[in-house]
């Protein structure tokens, strides 16, 4: 192998583990509200609706910028959308700590959804000119491994963080560390081998649009009438209402109010789909991209193995062993979180490169829709059943499992309906 090649083959892994740590901190701030929650109420003297509020506000700035993010990917080049962003998240991490009030912090946490917005695919976007096709699901699952990492950071080590410190130095703390990757991505990251004075390894690398004066109404047009474009983008609403809806929100109160069980097992069966995104999410990438060469077979089979869990669930709503429960989280983290990448490399794939950031961007969204559906909903489902003695009903869940697996049938379905998208080398 040529020497030179060797130095981009190092090398790409130097910026792999940068942009690593970016999408760490996504994930981080994604979950973070819950753990700091008691304090924030205490703090602001809130209710838990506008703790919700508070939450949710990281959501809405991310999903509505996934469109934007990735036109600003193809056509400044992901490299500067990922630094200035990066740049905003530290920012509105930073404001959060100060928040003097209710108002400043909801503003603060809009400006850290905008800013991490943008890692995820943007990062896609520029690891696409540096690992092959081949390579690509397999470095997409061990990008997705670290976002697990960054939702392990933000339970139990940050809950000693406040703990020590207090929310405030804490978050203000996190905000300036964010800084740290922002200089790198700034000092080392390119969007391709050539921008390095290195040999690119693609024989087509993704070119972006600034070189290429493409029309974003037309690229947009061309996404959207791709009919498998659709059949992901539902598979997508399901997984996000059942990850955002079911596991980000109403699990914990699943297991508290149905098994009776403390916080800290809670906590602990619910950190089964971090763990599953860690460990998993890499061997889901081998498997499409080495063992079975597929996208779509990974993508059937993770959602056949859904289906199945859901009416585990479904049947024994209420008296599951607790190996058992921490067995059927386990597996959920892999077919409704860990496979979402897999799904994202198969998007990219449908279009020409030089929209890919486009694709993948618009794609994005989806799964936030879902989680913006599910999450009221299931609350709704719950209030018109109503509560004794402060909680929820066994009955009232076993509505909510039937809706998950009535979904992920459906999911099924569509995922059928998508067309094949790896290309054997």
């Amino acid at each position: 192998m040529d020497e030179n090649l060797k130095k981009t083959l190092r090398y790409r892994w130097i910026i792999f583990w940068i942009l690593a740590v970016q999408y760490l901190l996504v994930y981080f701030h994604r979950i973070s509200p819950a753990v700091a929650a008691p304090e924030l109420i205490r703090t602001f003297d809130i209710s838990g609706t506008q703790l919700g509020v508070l939450a949710s506000a990281y959501f809405y700035s991310y999903c509505i910028m996934q469109i934007p993010v990735g036109i600003l990917a193809d056509a400044w080049g992901p490299k500067k959308v990922i630094t200035v962003f990066s740049l905003i998240a530290a920012l509105g991490a930073v404001s959060f700590g100060f928040s003097p009030d209710f108002k400043f912090a909801i503003i603060a946490r809009i400006f850290v959804g905008l800013g991490v917005s943008a890692i995820f695919i943007s990062s896609m976007r520029l690891l696409a000119n540096w690992f092959r096709a081949i390579e690509y699901a397999r470095v997409s699952g061990v990008l997705m491994a670290i976002g697990g990492v960054g939702w392990l950071t933000a339970t139990t080590p940050l809950a000693f963080l406040l703990q020590g410190f207090g929310w405030r130095e804490s978050f203000i703390a996190i905000g300036i560390f964010s800084l740290i990757p922002v200089i790198l991505t700034g000092l080392f990251v390119a969007d391709t081998p050539e921008k390095r004075g290195l040999p690119g390894i693609l024989t087509e690398p993704i070119a972006c649009s600034d070189k290429t004066n493409r029309n974003v109404i037309d690229d947009l047009r061309h996404i959207l009438r791709e009919k498998h474009f659709w059949a992901i983008a539902i598979w997508f609403i399901f997984r996000g209402g059942a990850l955002f809806g079911f596991f980000g929100l109403w699990a914990g109160p699943y297991l508290a109010d149905v098994y009776k069980l403390s916080k800290q097992t809670t906590g602990n069966i619910l950190s089964m789909i971090a763990i599953a995104m860690i460990f998993l999410s890499p061997v889901l990438g081998h498997f499409s991209d080495k063992t079975l060469m597929s996208r779509k077979k990974v993508l059937v089979s993770t959602s056949i193995l859904n289906s199945i869990c859901w009416l585990f669930m479904l049947i024994f709503y209420n008296n599951l062993s607790l190996l058992w429960l921490y067995i059927v989280f386990f597996i959920m983290g892999i077919t409704i979180s860990s496979v979402g990448t897999i799904a994202i490399v198969a998007v990219k794939e449908f279009f020409p490169q030089e929209i890919a950031g486009t694709s993948m961007g618009t794609m994005n969204i989806f799964p936030f829709i879902g989680g913006i559906m599910f999450q009221p909903l299931m609350g709704y489902v719950l209030d018109k059943t109503g509560k004794i003695q402060g909680i929820y009903q066994p009955s009232a869940y076993k509505i909510m499992l039937w809706i998950f697996f009535i979904t992920s049938l459906l999911s099924l379905i569509s995922i059928m309906f998508a067309r094949e998208t790896f290309k054997k080398p």
